[in-house]
């Protein structure tokens, strides 16, 4: 499995974006691991699903394949590898930055403060940048987002939840 992706498969895969978070593209958040060209001429995709029982994943291994077919590869096969399990620490950082521009505040990196039940979360707000906001809820828009708000701007706010 290639570790780096050629340039013309990279390029289609910008193309392919997360369902819940449409900013991000799966190379933004990434969960494509790699490609392998197989003799017969398939090519195979190995994707990380963000969590277990992510719903997305069905309809991003699709529009991965479907995406490709539209450029030409006519053999596609999407495996889904989950050993590593995927982390936050793999979305890029211009999937932060898409992320904050978005309205999203993106997940802290590993080794940053503990994101437990009753912990308290330094999450800057992603649209004043204040440090001085509030956990509402540890379930936002969806499953992966926490909902906070802000208390100098006073705009509520999801943020995506390290994993």
């Amino acid at each position: 499995m290639e570790t780096t992706l050629p340039k013309d498969i990279a390029e289609c895969l910008e193309t392919v974006t997360d369902p819940e978070i449409p900013v991000l593209t799966v190379l933004d958040l990434g969960v494509v691991r790699g490609v392998e060209q197989h003799p017969d001429g398939t090519l195979e995709v190995f994707i990380t699903p963000t969590y277990t029982g992510c719903p997305a994943m069905r309809l991003i291994e699709m529009n991965i394949a479907a995406a490709l077919h539209e450029h030409g590869y006519d053999k596609v096969m999407v495996t889904t590898v989950l050993s590593p399990p995927w982390t936050t620490d793999w979305i890029s950082e211009e999937g932060r930055r898409k992320l904050r521009e978005f309205g999203i505040a993106p997940p802290q990196r590993a080794g940053a403060s503990g994101e437990r039940f009753g912990e308290e979360m330094d999450v800057p707000c992603p649209r004043c940048g204040s440090r001085k906001t509030q956990l509402v809820s540890q379930f936002g828009s969806t499953a992966c987002k926490a909902l906070f708000k802000c208390k100098d701007c006073l705009e509520p706010f999801d943020y995506f939840k390290c994993h």
